[in-house]
């Protein structure tokens, strides 16, 4: 895609040179010529999604963590999380055809167990900044993605005999996308999006100032609709 740009870039100069040649030892630039608008790209059947500034999305997303290195008092411990179903909304800004940037926001319920006895659950906020890169094939449109997470706990609740996990701290960490969008129409599109986050969680039992953490990195999987303009 870059050289085929830098192709078109250098065949443009080139082009506006010659003419500018031709037009001086005509000797005709008797005024100064008029200025003109250079025209913004225009949506066409082969390329739907040319001109797009904006998009919004609304899916349903599955919040799929994928537990490891569970520690409780410095040892070892099975720590997961339950998976959720969660509505999801997402503001994608194109600052040409083929790059853009999206957040996506959603709060997501989850019950906490450790060795399969729930010791907590918890409401998390986790906006997600990506920068993708998009490749238009006609309707079908894929891209992918990297960027970060910031998940703040915006609730817990201890529910286990021993006092349960409460003091959750948020956290910061990486993601990585892929995904298509499918055009319908000149405004509305279909949308399958993938995401992978690292993430690693700490807290703190409660009553017994016990430490504990995982790392969560959960599998984000959304479908659903979005509309350009």
């Amino acid at each position: 895609m870059k050289t085929k740009l830098f192709g078109k870039i250098i065949s443009a100069t080139l082009a506006a040179l010659l003419c500018s040649t031709a037009a001086a030892s005509a000797g005709s630039m008797t005024t100064a010529p008029a200025e003109t608008d250079v025209a913004a790209p225009v949506a066409t059947p082969a390329n739907p999604w040319a001109g797009t500034k904006w998009m919004f999305r609304a899916r349903a997303l599955g919040v799929l963590p994928d537990e490891s290195n569970g520690l409780l008092g410095g040892a070892p411990a099975a720590l997961t999380a339950e998976d959720s179903v969660v509505p999801e909304f997402d503001i994608t800004y194109f600052f040409n055809d083929n790059f853009a940037a999206e957040l996506i926001l959603a709060v997501t319920p989850h019950d906490v167990f450790l060795g399969g006895a729930q010791i907590s659950n918890v409401l998390l906020l986790p906006p997600t900044l990506t920068f993708q890169y998009h490749h238009p094939m006609g309707a079908f449109k894929p891209y992918v993605g990297a960027g970060i997470n910031y998940t703040s706990i915006i609730d817990s609740d201890p529910t286990a005999a021993i006092g349960g996990v409460d003091d959750w701290d948020s956290s910061f960490g990486l993601a990585a996308q892929v995904g298509f969008d499918y055009a319908i129409d000149e405004k509305w599109s279909f949308n399958v999006d993938v995401k992978k986050l690292w993430l690693n969680l700490d807290a703190t039992v409660t009553g017994a100032a016990t430490p504990a953490s995982v790392d969560l990195d959960p599998w984000l999987v959304g479908v659903g609709i979005g509309y350009r303009f």
